[in-house]
């Protein structure tokens, strides 16, 4: 009789067991497993903005070094009778120099004085004529003027046979509505008091102070 419990207690367990088993698996399967986070990338740094370049003026003139104070910034325009002559640079050196050296070396400047004046000028033919200085107009049309004694253009050889040079001009002819943009010498001994730009076309002149007459 004791046999027979045991035995009916022991199915009655296993039975159970099973029944429990089940269960687990049944509720294990049903239950979503959770994904495993993927590890965050590393952040790249923010490339940092550069500044951007203050650009560099450019350097028109040195008329402060000689003690000329502008009245007005450079290009300056001074236009007659449809001759517009119009000064886009100016630098003053000592004859020695090693920039006046250079340049009279390659463009075989003649004559002397005691300052190399080199300009940067644009001229251009606003009449109906044609304009010229050359063997056939030999009249001066321009004049640059610091003080009492006068600046004279110098010639370089260099362009002696080519009119309307772009780079160091003697000799030029422009047909209306003609412009020429080159660079032109002066050669000077005197002392720098002022400074303006005369002129002169068909009896007419036009004259344009860049600094001023001091005041007696």
């Amino acid at each position: 009789m004791k046999k027979k419990i045991v035995e009916a207690t022991m199915a009655a367990t296993m039975l159970l067991g099973a029944v429990l088993g089940q269960g687990v698996v049944a509720n294990a399967e049903a239950v979503t497993p959770v994904a495993t986070a993927k590890p965050t990338a590393a952040v790249k740094p923010t490339a940092s903005v550069k500044p951007t370049a203050t650009p560099m003026p450019i350097m028109r003139d040195n008329l402060s070094k000689f003690g000329l104070k502008k009245e007005v910034e450079l290009p300056v325009t001074v236009t007659v009778g449809g001759l517009s002559y119009t000064l886009e640079k100016i630098m003053i050196y000592d004859i020695n120099s090693k920039d006046a050296q250079g340049l009279i070396k390659k463009y075989d400047y003649q004559g002397t004085g005691k300052y190399f004046i080199w300009t940067k000028i644009t001229v251009e033919n606003k009449s109906r004529d044609m304009i010229r200085q050359n063997v056939t107009d030999l009249s001066e049309k321009w004049r640059l003027l610091f003080g009492d004694e006068p600046t004279a253009p110098t010639m370089p050889k260099a362009s002696y046979y080519k009119p309307n040079s772009n780079e160091a001009v003697w000799d030029w002819s422009l047909a209306p509505g003609q412009k020429l943009s080159t660079y032109q010498a002066y050669l000077y001994s005197g002392n720098f008091n002022w400074f303006y730009i005369k002129a002169k076309y068909k009896g007419a002149s036009e004259s344009k102070y860049i600094v001023n007459r001091p005041v007696e």
